[in-house]
């Protein structure tokens, strides 16, 4: 718990000095579940760059090797299962599928979601509505 409060912390001052071009960048960090950084910028107000995406992989990536956590592992997914979030190897999905460790309608935190309103709308969604639906050749009927 305290690894999460640091985390916060962290978070908060990095979006107070996050800058694009010397420009402040209206940005919102947060740690959801205690396991999942969202950082967003607004840019509507100042458009962020190369350079300060960066800054933003840097700035998350110093906060893996300080806690011992690769945020950048695309082959490990989240999911909900007995109302505990679990993460599994992608090579491993078939066969907690074959063995109902997973099921079309367990909760998967689709981190591809890009935007805000993706995030807030298929950021947690059931299996058979995400990506994961084709690869597994999930039903997406009811």
């Amino acid at each position: 718990m305290g690894e999460a409060l640091d985390i916060e912390d962290k978070l908060q001052a990095f979006t107070t000095e996050w800058q694009a071009h010397g420009a402040s960048i209206k940005a919102y960090a947060n740690l959801f579940f205690g396991r999942f950084i969202v950082l967003m910028a607004d840019e509507s107000r100042t458009t962020v760059s190369g350079c300060s995406t960066d800054s933003s992989v840097r700035f998350i990536k110093s906060l893996g090797q300080t806690y011992g956590i690769d945020f950048f592992n695309r082959q490990h997914l989240a999911f909900v299962v007995k109302d505990k979030i679990e993460v599994l190897p992608m090579n491993q999905l078939s066969y907690a599928f074959e063995n109902g460790f997973l099921n079309s309608d367990t909760l998967y935190f689709n981190n591809l979601a890009d935007t805000k309103q993706q995030l807030e709308a298929n950021w947690i969604v059931p299996v058979k509505d995400s990506w994961l639906a084709a690869k597994l050749k999930v039903s997406t009927q009811p």
